[in-house]
């Protein structure tokens, strides 16, 4: 057995593509997990950011639907950062029971089925759509606050050009561009906790006018609207800024990219978003509150509230510019979460045959590309279509954010009733899951009801759409899947009686060069119509295989380890049937990222040692062809044929139908 290496091109669009996105990793480097992992320090900048940034835009909504009713905003404070802890905590216990990451999906797939499944998948993916869109729009409003009014109409032209900009930066990989982009972090913390503590500190004479404040607008509304009017006021406000909310499920769906341990880490990275975030929105309001901030148009609240912190100081205009301005390429990072986590609900539910097989599939810089790029594409277009209003996108964005939150919470509630045997502590832990599930209920309804016919429409269809089109590829792949496990009930039994050739491989024969993945009745098919279509033609077989590193198997050193070994069995076991037909055979495999690439040059090798050699491989072959096969199966022996022609390699495609 060999491994093959990878060949490095020369030509002028691989080293422009190399200059912006960077060489190849390594897969084989038995450090590559520790060098791209990333310590609860980083995890906080690059998901927990997506956290904290909220606080530029949640609390700021909520403010604004209190209307005159702003005495009300210290309690919202209070309330949105228990919301913060509480479900954060509950986050931390589904980090604990799902290790390896998968956030949303995976807990409502476990604990719930696989249709709930689906749809937490669904709305994750239109979420983490909705993550980059809505940061990037936010950023664009933070920086455009500060610049004249006149250029307001190319906001949406920035926001795209910072779209285009993360998915570059993101197809390098995620360590290096939250490495990048991690000064911006450390500017935001302590731009904005000087603010916050400005804000508190130097407006302490304004607390008793503040209780003041409150006692009278209390006893207005009650006079007015009652209490049952003030519940439904604080309640409406208080779910329209669910928003602030939005970031915390990124750290329990990154969990694959965290240096290990990764339980512990995780957890610490949701301790330190939780904290931060409970923070900032809650002090925010207070200091909403102390200032009497008003809208002001053109600029975000936050924004409004910089400028009269640090009106007096000296370069004051300067400083608050720059808070502002690290507040909105701190939503920058934000995005990063969409780009971190939203490619890997694709890939979990492309291994679950929800989503198109290549959307597992990892680049050579280990990226999972396909995913990264239908995110950014998709984040363009909701920012066209909504001219990116943040009011508009919070709407979209929290209606599937507690979706999944609600399925989560619900799913976990469901484990420990089931399982209160086996947990002493199984009250305790319900608690919490269930009041986090009631607090994303409410969230959840009373946004729908107010912003239904506001843009909450538009989310339900698209996630609806998702949710059909998942549907129709399971669908498809459960027949393929049955039509090739008819050829495994008729194949893998195959009685083979003769003895085993015991004859080494010979370099000077004719030797069929086999494409095989794992030991199934679709490779045996192929050896046996080699064996049909050039009888007594092939001295020597040898089967070739590679060890494709997705995002299924990237999860640690052992796990790739287990794939390679599983590799090797299966195809021991094709050599072994092959020597008991009356061939000399034996296999090479390679391990890495992409099938094409990896076996064009593993084929290649094998042919300087075997000149008198020729490569076959199966495909399946439908009845009738559809516009759709091509997008849901890689078409991998046609692309891997056309590679070795090039080369000057003689390659033939055995079909294999499959009645469907």
């Amino acid at each position: 057995m060999t491994f093959a290496t990878e060949e490095q091109k020369g030509t002028v669009f691989g080293n422009i593509r190399r200059a912006i996105i960077g060489a190849p990793k390594q897969i084989n480097d038995p450090n590559i997990f520790h060098k791209i992992s990333l310590i609860p320090l980083l995890a906080w900048i690059g998901l927990g950011a997506d956290g904290l940034s909220s606080s530029s835009y949640g609390p700021e909504e909520a403010y604004r639907a209190l209307g005159s009713h702003t005495y009300l905003a210290v309690l919202l404070g209070i309330a949105t950062a228990l919301t913060v802890l509480i479900i954060s905590y509950a986050y931390s216990r589904i980090i604990e029971h799902f290790p390896h990451g998968g956030g949303g999906y995976v807990v409502a797939t476990h604990m719930l089925g696989k249709k709930a499944g689906v749809v937490s998948g669904s709305a994750l993916m239109v979420d983490y759509t909705l993550t980059i869109t809505i940061s990037t729009a936010a950023c664009a409003d933070a920086i455009f606050s500060y610049l004249p009014f006149g250029f307001q109409p190319y906001k949406i032209f920035f926001a795209c050009f910072l779209c285009v900009l993360l998915i570059l930066l993101n197809i390098r990989g995620v360590k290096e561009s939250i490495t990048i982009l991690t000064p911006v972090f450390i500017v935001f913390v302590a731009t904005h906790l000087l603010m916050l503590i400005d804000g508190v500190l130097t407006h302490t004479d304004r607390f008793v006018p503040l209780i003041n404040n409150f006692n009278t607008g209390i006893r207005q509304d009650i006079s007015t609207i009652g209490i049952m009017g003030i519940l439904m006021l604080f309640l409406r406000a208080y779910s329209l800024g669910g928003g602030t909310y939005t970031g915390i499920e990124a750290v329990s769906n990154g969990l694959q990219i965290m240096r290990d341990p990764k339980v512990q880490t995780g957890k610490r990275t949701m301790l330190y978003m939780a904290v931060s975030l409970a923070f900032t929105a809650g002090i925010l309001f207070l200091c909403y509150s102390l200032l009497d901030v008003k809208p002001v148009a053109g600029k975000t609240l936050n924004a409004v509230l910089a400028d009269s912190l640090f009106t007096g100081w000296p370069m004051g205009h300067w400083i608050a510019f720059i808070t502002i301005f690290s507040e909105g390429t701190l939503l920058l990072l934000a995005a990063q979460a969409g780009f971190v986590d939203g490619p890997r609900v694709m890939a979990n539910m492309a291994v679950d045959s929800w989503f198109p097989r290549r959307f597992a599939a990892l680049s050579d810089r280990l990226t999972m590309q396909n995913g990264i790029m239908i995110m950014g594409i998709g984040a363009i277009a909701l920012l066209v279509y909504t001219h990116g209003s943040v009011s508009s996108l919070v709407v979209m964005y929290s209606i599937n954010v507690f979706i999944t939150f609600s399925l989560s919470q619900l799913g976990m509630s469901y484990f420990y009733i089931r399982h209160r045997k086996d947990h002493q502590e199984w009250k305790q832990h319900l608690s919490v899951h269930l009041t986090g599930l009631l607090l994303c209920v409410t969230i959840l309804a009373v946004t729908t009801f107010e912003k239904f016919a506001e843009g909450g429409w538009i989310t339900f269809l698209i996630t609806s759409g998702v949710i059909g089109g998942c549907y129709l590829i399971h669908s498809h792949y459960k027949k393929v899947l049955k039509g090739i496990g008819q050829l495994d009930e008729i194949l893998l039994k195959i009685p083979v009686t003769a003895a085993s050739n015991p004859f080494p491989v010979d370099t000077r024969e004719q030797t069929a060069i086999l494409l095989v993945s794992s030991f199934s009745g679709f490779g045996i098919h192929t050896l046996l119509s080699i064996i049909k279509t050039f009888p007594k033609t092939y001295k020597n077989i040898l089967f070739v295989s590679v060890a494709v590193i997705d995002s299924g198997s990237f999860k640690g050193a052992d796990a790739v380890d287990a794939l390679t070994q599983s590799i090797q069995n299966d195809l021991q076991k094709y050599v072994d049937l092959a020597r008991r037909l009356g061939f000399a055979a034996d296999y090479r495999m390679t391990v890495g990222t992409e099938v094409v690439e990896s076996a064009t040059i593993l084929c290649r090798d094998i042919e300087r040692d075997f000149p008198r050699s020729v490569v076959f491989s199966g495909q399946i072959t439908f009845r009738l062809e559809k516009f759709y096969h091509r997008f849901l199966h890689n078409e991998t022996a046609f692309a891997i044929q056309r590679r070795l022609q090039w080369h000057g390699m003689t390659s033939v495609i055995l079909p294999i139908r499959i009645n469907i």
